[in-house]
């Protein structure tokens, strides 16, 4: 319910705004006609942009429809900001259509003066319209007179935005707690408890009741739904899950089915899997057949000289869902190594001179555009680790295995981040880890893209981290 006042309130913003457009179009046509002969215009073009004009605006709500969250609630800067959003895309609109349609019917001086008139009118809406719809529409018979039900755990993160909702009619009578250590709530008064809750509905006049927290038992949810149902009230549960659970969770549908989980996964769309196998391998072919070549004798001949043996390092890494894989590498520490487990370090005297170069400037990853091309490992994703690592770490971080839903990769957003290297500290390890899995519920083909730039900007310019 509160959701469509607020979107509807926004959608009735617009078609307000459509009409200001529009006759300020028509009306700054009159003006300017007065300045010029009549017979200078061909009115049979105007309708033309005034549609469009129009239509950009409407093409920018639906970009924009989230805005309708905030409509009541922004500060003056955002309201200029939107206003200039909203002319851009009228000019953006009538421009193209102009260039494209090679108009000369239609006066250039007239658009080019009428937008700066378009942008103060749609300046004066964004500050003037949603505060003197909201009082026009959501008072009177339409306040919803709200009960509150609950502990009160969850009051100091509910009444901020009961007191934003207060524009939108939702007015709070009181709260029904059974809970003995709740007292007075500021304005909010303490009515009873659960026992009187269908005798204080009637006695407020409810029109809502609004649970503060999502009850742990079927019972409950039965005995509030039943009054409410009974009453003609309006139930609304506040959705506290991610705090009982310490996670946020999504809601998802699936064959007339609903079912909750801790993320979103981009990457469990087969389209998206195809998008980012694309880009592997449109960075990794030509990796392998142009850079390769010359970096494989770079990194021989620095062997050669400093410590030789094989050029190439293989090692066990755990991919995606923990499955091993053998990872390859330029070689950057001495053949005679026997502890392998162990993390290389900033001193670390298992690495040879020109090594540490190698790796400084990640010269020594170069080789894992194979393992990309080979489908073991992506150019973007979580670095993959030692499997003695792998269970080492996840004694530290509950969710550490999380990481694994998806392939590692060259490189990530942890390492863009900086969290690279050996894992000094729990909490270097922990944000690396979380920087891991807010890739994987935020992955888009855009934001791969951009590590990929990040990546190679690093390797000019390494952090201090990269050694």
């Amino acid at each position: 319910m509160i959701a469509e006042r607020s979107r509807g309130l926004f959608l009735l913003h617009i078609a307000l705004q459509l009409l200001a457009v529009e006759a300020s179009f028509w009306l700054w046509l009159v003006g300017f006609r007065l300045l010029y002969q009549p017979s200078a215009f061909a009115l049979d073009r105007y309708p033309v942009y005034a549609v469009l004009a129009g239509v950009a605006l409407i093409l920018q709500a639906v970009v924009g429809a989230t805005h309708h969250r905030y409509l009541l609630h922004q500060r003056p800067y955002r309201r200029f900001q939107a206003a200039f959003v909203q002319t851009l895309w009228v000019a953006i609109v009538l421009l193209l259509f102009l260039a494209a349609a090679k108009d000369r019917a239609i006066s250039r001086v007239f658009l080019f003066s009428w937008l700066p008139a378009v942008y103060l009118v749609l300046a004066w809406t964004q500050f003037v319209l949603p505060d003197w719809l909201a009082v026009r529409l959501f008072q009177g018979t339409r306040v919803e007179r709200t009960v509150l039900f609950g502990s009160g755990v969850n009051l100091p993160q509910l009444s901020p935005w009961l007191e934003r909702q207060r524009q939108l009619g939702i007015q709070v009578v009181g709260l029904v707690s059974d809970d003995l250590n709740v007292g007075r709530q500021g304005d909010l008064e303490v009515l009873g408890g659960s026992d009187d809750l269908e005798r204080l509905l009637s006695e407020t006049q409810a029109t809502q009741l609004l649970v503060t927290e999502f009850p742990l038992f079927g019972h409950v949810l039965r005995f509030l739904s039943l009054i409410c149902e009974r009453r003609g009230v309006r139930l609304l549960i506040f959705s506290d899950l991610e705090t009982k659970f310490g996670h946020s969770v999504t809601f998802v549908e699936e064959d007339g089915l609903r079912f909750m989980a801790l993320r979103e996964e981009p990457l469990e769309s087969p389209f998206n899997r195809l998008l980012k196998r694309a880009l592997d391998l449109a960075v990794a072919v030509p990796a392998v057949v142009l850079i390769l070549p010359f970096s494989t004798v770079l990194a021989w001949f620095l062997q050669r000289w400093q410590s030789p043996g094989p050029t190439f390092y293989r090692q066990p890494r755990a991919g995606i869902q923990n499955r091993p894989f053998p990872i390859l590498k330029y070689r950057t520490m001495h053949p005679q190594n026997d502890d392998v487990a162990r993390q290389a370090s900033v001193h670390d005297t298992r690495i040879f001179t020109a090594g540490r170069w190698l790796r400084k400037l990640s010269i020594d990853e170069l080789p894992q555009f194979i393992n990309v091309l080979r489908g073991d490992m992506s150019v973007v994703g979580p670095r993959p680790h030692l499997l003695e690592h792998n269970d080492q770490w996840a004694r530290i971080m509950a969710n550490y295995h999380v990481r694994s839903f998806v392939k590692p990769g060259i490189t990530g957003l942890a390492q863009v981040r900086g969290f690279r290297g050996e894992a000094k500290t729990d909490e270097a390890l922990r944000m690396r880890v979380l920087a891991d899995i807010e890739y994987l519920e935020n992955w888009s083909f855009t934001l791969d893209c951009m590590l990929i730039v990040r990546t190679a900007w690093q390797m000019v310019f390494p952090p201090k981290s990269a050694y």
